[in-house]
């Protein structure tokens, strides 16, 4: 049986001292205004990190490292959540963004902001998205996937000054059985990598922020991201 995940509540902030490693789960339901850094999951056997239903979730400097399901998998109408500074290592199913093609309610929601993590090695779902519009995506360091970022289902992806490595299928539209979504890509470096894809537009980013150089995300990206980064 898989390990049974712990419930975080709203107004929460779990943060990881001393090199603190779980061997299961997180599960962010239905909560907001949740903060959870600097933890290392190792293990796991259903999610790393479960977020449904949930809003204004933080998710920075963690390390995910070969569990068996998804690392980091955010579904069920949740909104404005960020996911910084993290590390997905010996692992395939890394971040998905809208569990179902059929579950429309996540139609108007969904909306991430992915940036400078490191997907070191993972396979695939960095993120693949469903519905969600805008989907952010920038400064990531990306090496050896198989896909780097999916937009399906109507969803609006955004994914620009990335440094993809040795990835095959840099940006896809569509993905299996789910339809396209829009993608705009950017600014990105591609190295060793396939072509990327793109298609239609994408819904205005609805904040301010500042973009690093592409050519200097591998560097900044493999010197800051996962747990163990920051002082806590």
């Amino acid at each position: 049986m898989p390990d049974k995940m712990n419930d975080v509540r709203s107004n929460k902030t779990v943060l990881g001292e001393s090199g603190a490693v779980l061997d299961n789960g997180l599960n962010i339901s239905g909560a907001r205004n949740v903060i959870v850094r600097n933890l290392t999951f190792r293990g796991w056997d259903d999610d790393a990190i479960n977020v449904q239903g949930s809003t204004n979730v933080w998710l920075d400097h963690n390390t995910f490292d070969g569990g068996y399901d998804g690392a980091l998998d955010i579904k069920r109408a949740s909104d404005f959540v960020t996911v910084s500074w993290n590390r997905v290592q010996n692992h395939t199913k890394s971040m998905l963004l809208g569990h179902d093609d059929g579950h429309t309610a996540d139609r108007g929601k969904l909306r991430v902001t992915y940036h400078h993590n490191w997907f070191d090695g993972s396979k695939e779902r960095h993120p693949r998205v469903r519905f969600g519009d805008p989907v952010h995506v920038f400064n990531n360091y990306y090496y050896g996937a198989d896909y780097g970022v999916a937009s399906t289902m109507g969803a609006g992806v955004l994914v620009e000054s990335n440094y993809f490595e040795n990835v095959t299928r840099p940006t896809a539209v569509g993905y299996a059985e789910s339809g396209p979504g829009d993608l705009v890509q950017r600014d990105n470096v591609f190295v060793g990598s396939g072509t990327p894809e793109s298609a239609g537009d994408v819904a205005a980013i609805p904040y301010e922020y500042t973009r690093d150089a592409a050519a200097g995300v591998k560097a900044s990206v493999t010197a800051g991201a996962g747990a163990g980064r920051i002082t806590v």
